[in-house]
C-alpha cells in the first residue's frame, strides 16, 4: 500500500509591505502630531501670557501714573483707559490694589498680598476668589514735601482668557497639522505605490511566462530590487540546469542504451538456439564483452547526471588536486600498472588547492585515465602542476590521439574519435570544468604526447 504524499504546507503569511509602510507612517504622524500638539499648546500658553501680561503692565503703569500727592497723602484716580485695557480679557475677573509706604491698602481689594521686589515691576502668579490669577506689581517712588516713599500698584485678572487663547492656538496648529498629515498620507500612498510598482512588474512577468520558459528575467527594476531579480535568475538557472540534466539523462539513455540492449537480446537468442558448443561459446563471450561495455556506458551516463546535479546541490570545499590525482590513479591500479611503468604519477611539491567537489573532480580524473589506458599507448602520466593563479591536472600518453580536426569537438556528448567510445567521459570532464569555473585543454605536448588537462583557479592555502 503506497503512502500519499503530504500536501504542501500553505505559505506563511506576514503583513504586507504596503500595510507595514502605512502603519509606520501612521505611527510617525501620530507621534509627530502629539509632539506638535504639546509644543503648540506650550507656545500658545507663552504667547497668551506675553499678550495678557502686556495688558496688565499697561493698565498698572497707567494707574500708577495717575497717583498724585494731595495734602501729603497719595490719591489715585483710576483712568478709564486702564479699565479699557483690562476689559480686553472679557472672560476674566479683574482685581487691583494700591498699597502705601507702610503696606496699607489705599484703594482696591485687600488681596492679593504685596510681594517683596527690588525692581520697578514684578509679575507673579496667585489666586483670586479660588481661581488661578496672574498679577503685576508696579512700584512708583515719590519725594515731595508732604510725602516721601513708594506707592505700589497691583493689577491682576484670572487666567480664563489666557487658557482659551492657548487652546485656540493649539487647535489651529492641530488643524493645520491634520491637513498637512492628510496631504502626507496621500503623498505616501503615491510614493509607496510607485516604489512597489517594480514588484508588480516582476509578478506580471512571471505570471505571463510559459511554464517551460526558464530564461532570465529582463525587467527594469531599481538597484534595491536588483538582488531579488538576480536571485530569481540564479534559481531559474539552477532549475534549468537540473531539467536539462534530467532531459540529457533520458536522451542519453534512449540514444545509447537501446541499441546495445537490443544486440544483447539478439545474441542471447542466438546462443539459446545455437547447437554448436564452440560457436555458442564465442557468442557468450561477445555477450559478456557487450555487457561490460554496456555497464561502463551506463555508469558514465549516470555519473554525468550525478556530476551536473552535484554542481548545484553540493557545497564546494578546499580540495588538493594532488590527492584527487592519487585517488583516481589508485582506483585503476591492479598491482601491475605502476610496477610495469604503464601508469606514472608526477605531482607538484606544493599543494594545488582548488574550491570544488572532490567526488566530481575524481570522476573527471578517472575518465582521463580510463581514456588514456583504453585508447592511448605507452606510459600514462598523471601530473599536477601550478601555473600562476591556476592549478593543472593533466593526463598524457604516448599515443597519437585523435585527429587535430576533432580536438575542438571532443568533450561533446557522443563525439567519437577513431578509437570509438561514446564521448561521455570527456563530456563529464567538461561539465566538471564548467561547474568549477575552469576549462578543459586538449592537445599535444612539446615531446609529442597527447594530453588532456583540467585547469582550475587556485584557492588560498587551507589553514589547519
Amino acid at each position: 500500500m503506497t503512502r500519499s504524499a503530504a500536501p504542501p504546507a500553505p505559505p506563511r503569511r506576514i503583513p504586507s509591505i504596503t500595510g507595514r509602510l502605512f502603519a509606520a507612517i501612521g505611527l510617525l504622524l501620530l507621534a509627530g502630531g502629539v509632539a506638535i500638539t504639546f509644543a503648540a499648546f506650550a507656545y500658545g500658553q507663552q504667547a497668551a501670557r506675553d499678550a495678557f501680561d502686556r495688558l496688565l503692565i499697561g493698565a498698572a503703569n497707567q494707574i500708577s501714573a495717575s497717583i498724585a500727592i494731595v495734602d501729603g497723602e497719595p490719591l489715585a484716580d483710576l483712568p478709564v483707559s486702564a479699565l479699557d485695557l483690562l476689559a480686553l480679557a472679557g472672560q476674566d475677573r479683574i482685581v487691583y490694589r494700591i498699597v502705601g509706604e507702610n503696606g496699607e491698602t489705599l484703594t482696591g481689594y485687600d488681596a492679593p498680598a504685596l510681594p517683596e521686589f527690588e525692581y520697578d515691576s514684578l509679575f507673579f502668579d496667585g489666586e483670586f476668589t479660588g481661581e488661578a490669577a496672574r498679577f503685576v506689581a508696579v512700584k512708583r517712588q515719590f519725594a515731595e514735601r508732604g510725602f516721601s516713599g513708594a506707592v505700589t500698584t497691583i493689577v491682576g485678572h484670572t487666567t480664563r482668557a489666557r487658557t482659551a487663547l492657548a487652546w485656540d492656538i493649539a487647535r489651529n496648529a492641530w488643524l493645520l497639522l491634520a491637513a498637512a498629515g492628510l496631504g502626507m498620507v496621500a503623498l505616501a500612498a503615491f510614493a509607496i505605490r510607485s516604489a512597489l510598482a517594480p514588484l508588480r512588474r516582476i509578478q506580471e512577468e512571471l505570471l505571463a511566462r510559459d511554464p517551460h520558459d526558464l530564461t532570465p528575467l529582463d525587467v527594469a527594476v531599481p538597484s534595491e530590487l536588483s538582488a531579488v531579480t538576480e536571485a530569481i535568475n540564479r534559481f531559474m538557472g539552477r532549475l534549468n540546469r537540473q531539467i536539462e540534466g534530467m532531459q540529457n539523462l533520458i536522451s542519453d539513455s534512449a540514444h545509447q542504451l537501446r541499441t546495445p540492449i537490443a544486440a544483447l537480446r539478439a545474441q542471447a537468442e542466438l546462443a539459446a538456439d545455437e547447437p554448436d558448443p564452440d560457436r555458442r561459446e564465442r557468442i557468450v563471450a561477445r555477450i559478456h564483452n557487450r555487457s561490460v561495455e554496456l555497464t561502463r556506458l551506463t555508469d558514465q551516463i549516470l555519473n554525468r547526471a550525478l556530476i551536473i546535479h552535484r554542481s548545484d546541490s553540493e557545497p564546494h570545499e578546499w580540495v588538493d588536486l594532488r590527492k584527487v590525482a592519487m585517488r583516481a590513479a589508485e582506483s585503476f591500479d591492479d598491482g601491475t600498472l605502476f610496477e610495469e611503468g604503464r601508469l606514472r604519477l608526477d605531482l607538484a611539491s606544493a599543494s594545488a588547492g582548488v574550491i570544488g567537489d572532490r567526488l566530481s573532480l575524481e570522476e573527471a580524473a578517472k575518465n582521463f585515465i580510463s581514456n588514456a589506458l583504453t585508447h592511448g599507448e605507452g606510459t600514462v602520466a598523471v601530473t599536477v602542476t601550478r601555473h600562476g593563479d591556476h592549478a593543472r591536472l593533466a593526463v598524457s600518453d604516448q599515443g597519437k590521439g585523435p585527429p587535430s580536426e576533432l580536438l575542438g569537438e571532443l568533450g561533446t556528448r557522443f563525439t567519437r574519435g577513431k578509437s570509438g567510445g561514446s564521448g561521455l567521459g570527456l563530456a563529464i570532464a567538461r561539465a566538471v570544468a564548467t561547474a568549477h569555473h575552469g576549462r578543459l585543454d586538449l592537445g599535444r605536448t612539446d615531446d609529442g604526447r597527447f594530453e588532456i588537462a583540467l585547469i582550475l583557479p587556485l584557492a588560498a592555502e587551507k589553514t589547519p
